[in-house]
């Protein structure tokens, strides 16, 4: 029997669900945008090439996780899905109250990086458990949650906003949706080296970076997957390298390159050298290093539960808008 196989068996406190129903609609019906094998297979190799802390990767994870800081509850119950899943697992300890943390990843490698990375972490208060499955279709039972936290993973999903619902139903009443994903901005100065660079070599372009949501969708996403009290902010991290390689290897090594099912799959060397002469000359510093830009989208959403505050219906009010003006504006 296969060691995915082994891990996907493993008891998870009575969360997974063993009934084969899907949340989501059949995976035919729905449009596909990203190759999800390829991309299980970039994660493969992001697990071989990690070897050591990724200052990026720990900032998002680090920003993501005060906000359970912000928070009075606490949660016993934790899902953690797609992304950075070992900088969360590192820097999760002590926050949230949680007890039991379910790492998911549909890398069985990344999966394995994080179990062995778990022997070496101090604190042995938190349960961890292990398991292989794919951020579309949960194996959750419902309502078997209090928190479900993804960094940078679910930007990768055909139907982000299926996945959210999915997430949703997974959670307890006051369950916590913690998510933070890349948004539009993201390697801007990327996408206009590589569009420049293919129109000077290729007389047009191809797709060569994904499709990223922007900040105006991030609210509507969150409510139309049902979350109550959705909260979104955006923050900006600008990494230097010495160079367009550089920067691509990084890539490589967050299993964040291209997985687009329209992508072309040949990229040729003149126009790549192109691109990383095009970047250096638009976007060059003086000491020579190159910025990139990382837009990060964190989106916090509850489910809903009767001790929440609600908004009051309309025509409820009982003093209306020119009475208070009277009284505090000095109006007549």
């Amino acid at each position: 029997m296969s060691a995915a196989a082994d891990l996907c068996r493993r008891s998870l406190c009575g969360v997974l669900r063993r009934s084969s129903r899907l949340y989501c609609t059949d995976q035919s019906s729905r449009v596909k945008i990203f190759d999800r094998n390829l991309k299980r297979k970039q994660r493969d190799r992001a697990a071989w090439l990690m070897s050591s802390k990724d200052s990026l990767l720990d900032a998002v994870a680090e920003n993501l996780l005060d906000r359970l800081e912000d928070c009075k509850k606490t949660f016993p119950t934790a899902l953690c899905m797609g992304g950075s899943l070992e900088a969360i697992m590192r820097l999760s300890h002590g926050r949230g109250g949680i007890e039991k943390l379910i790492m998911m990843d549909t890398s069985h490698d990344m999966v394995k990086l994080c179990k062995q990375a778990e022997q070496n972490l101090p604190n042995k208060n938190v349960e961890t458990s292990f398991i292989v499955a794919d951020e579309e279709f949960l194996p959750v039972k419902e309502s078997s949650l209090d928190l479900v936290i993804t960094s940078l993973g679910l930007h990768w999903t055909n139907d982000l906003p299926g996945a959210m619902i999915q997430s949703r139903l997974a959670l307890k009443p006051d369950g916590l949706f913690l998510a933070a994903i890349l948004g539009g901005e993201t390697l801007k100065e990327l996408r206009i080296a590589c569009t420049v660079a293919q129109m000077e070599r290729e007389g047009g372009i191809s797709p060569r970076l994904s499709p990223l949501a922007q900040v105006r969708d991030a609210g509507n996403l969150l409510t139309r997957a049902g979350f109550t009290l959705p909260g979104v902010d955006v923050d900006e991290y600008t990494v230097r390298y010495n160079s367009a390689l550089d920067l691509i290897e990084h890539l490589r090594t967050m299993g964040e390159t291209n997985a687009l099912l329209q992508r072309s799959k040949i990229l040729k060397r003149e126009t790549a050298l192109a691109t990383a002469a095009v970047y250096e000359s638009m976007f060059a510093a003086e000491d020579g290093t190159i910025p990139a830009t990382f837009q990060v989208i964190y989106m916090t959403g509850w489910k809903e539960h009767p001790s929440q505050p609600r908004a009051k219906t309309r025509g409820s009010a009982t003093v209306s808008f020119q009475d208070l003006q009277k009284q505090f504006g000095g109006g007549t």
